[in-house]
């Protein structure tokens, strides 16, 4: 979690204080309505479904149709969308896609309105109450200048946002079924101020919340917690990965209401054009940064010193040196087991037997076939390498034939060192 106090914002010169009003009065008349006034069942339902059409507004409309373009909504679709948008009382569909695409371009950084370095308490709240000198990057929104719709609510915007907003949801419990102060303070007041914190955790929770399963380079999260808060947008950490893309859930047990949403508004034919980035694609961010997890772990474990580091030894050296280590010969490495002569599951005895000789085939199952995991443990232990490989056999010994042989075949000599030094 970073951090949550104020000490990460950037300089402020003053306060929004239509913004402060907006998001003070309100949940102030949703927790009078709340201590004073009876909750009647027909407004909390109204209230509940109003508040799925605000924050429909913002996550498949603000979000996924204006600001990435993930789909194509038919005009009744985007009227309704609009509607349901300005519902939300957090500027015009212009402003908020402007603001974001700026945000998915310089994510992290000094032009990101909300940037998620700055704390958890900048991108909830912050960035929207404070006046800075913190500027949007640039960000291309030619084709929002030329939505019609789009400008039509950007140029009304106050109007669309206190009908919708306020009115519309106060009037309804009121007019249907006489329950005014229910309309005002809970159909109006209440579903306003959880969505507006339901949606700003999108920008401030969503970024610093749960795990990265497509890239870490940057602070989106997914987590369920999010998701749940925000009608699906809690996926983050894929949909800054694959904005273009209209499902921010990519599994299909994934909470995404709003994909669904979309994905119905295809069916019966209002949305169109619905955007997926290739499979395949989101599979390889997917196998990166279970690799990269898997190199973490790795580096973390003792592995055997490489081949380049290890001394190379005669046979003699070897057999000098084991009178004072217990030293065996297994493949042509040299391992000292001391450390490990009582851990043997099979007694100091079988290690003690071959100090000094070659153990290889007793190791490969002349005494016992050993497991993955013993031959991961002794690659630990070793010291040194033989030259040639292999145990010397006094000349004597050799038959006068192979004596020949050997002699006309030898094998090229190694820079000799020692073992004494390890």
């Amino acid at each position: 979690m970073r951090s949550t106090s104020t000490s990460s914002f950037p300089p402020t010169t003053g306060i929004r204080w239509f913004n402060v009003f907006i998001l003070t009065a309100t949940p102030a008349v949703a927790i009078y309505g709340l201590l004073t006034k009876p909750c009647r069942r027909d407004t909390l339902l109204f209230s509940a479904a109003y508040y799925v059409f605000t924050m429909l507004g913002i996550t498949a409309g603000y979000h996924r149709l204006w600001s990435h373009r993930s789909y194509k909504g038919s005009q009744p679709l985007q009227v309704f969308l609009l509607s349901g948008g300005a519902s939300a009382v957090q500027g015009s569909c212009y402003w908020w896609a402007r603001a974001h695409r700026s945000h998915h371009r310089y994510t992290d950084t000094d032009l990101d309105p909300y940037n998620a370095k700055r704390g958890l308490l900048w991108t909830h709240l912050g960035w929207m109450v404070f006046r800075s000198a913190v500027r949007s990057g640039a960000a291309d929104i030619t084709d929002l200048r030329r939505d019609a719709l789009v400008q039509f609510q950007h140029r009304h915007y106050f109007l669309w946002a206190t009908v919708f907003g306020y009115l519309l949801p106060a009037v309804v419990p009121g007019a249907l079924w006489g329950d005014w102060a229910g309309g005002v303070c809970f159909s109006a007041a209440l579903r306003l101020t959880i969505a507006h914190h339901s949606t700003f955790c999108i920008n401030s929770l969503a970024h610093h919340l749960g795990s990265a399963p497509y890239d870490d380079a940057r602070t989106p999260r997914d987590h369920l917690l999010s998701a749940l808060l925000t009608m699906g947008e809690g996926y983050h950490n894929f949909h800054h990965q694959f904005p273009m893309d209209y499902r921010n859930a990519f599994y299909w047990y994934q909470y995404d209401p709003t994909k669904w949403f979309i994905a119905v508004c295809a069916w019966v034919g209002c949305a169109g054009n619905l955007r997926v980035f290739p499979g395949n694609e989101i599979k390889k961010g997917v196998l990166a940064m279970k690799l990269k997890e898997l190199k973490r772990e790795q580096d973390g474990l003792i592995w055997p010193k490489s081949v380049e580091e290890l001394p190379v030894v005669d046979w003699e050296q070897f057999r000098e040196e084991s009178k004072r280590k217990q030293l065996m010969l297994v493949s042509g490495f040299i391992h000292d087991v001391s450390s490990f002569l009582d851990e043997h599951p099979g007694g100091r005895l079988h290690l003690t037997t071959y100090t000094g000789k070659d153990a290889s085939a007793a190791f490969f199952g002349g005494v016992y076939n050993h497991s993955n995991a013993a031959h991961n443990l002794l690659s630990t232990l070793r010291v040194g390498i033989l030259s040639g490989g292999l145990e010397v056999v006094p000349e004597h010994a050799i038959p006068p034939a192979q004596r020949m042989l050997i002699t006309e075949t030898k094998a090229p000599i190694y820079p000799q060192s020692s073992l004494s030094s390890l």
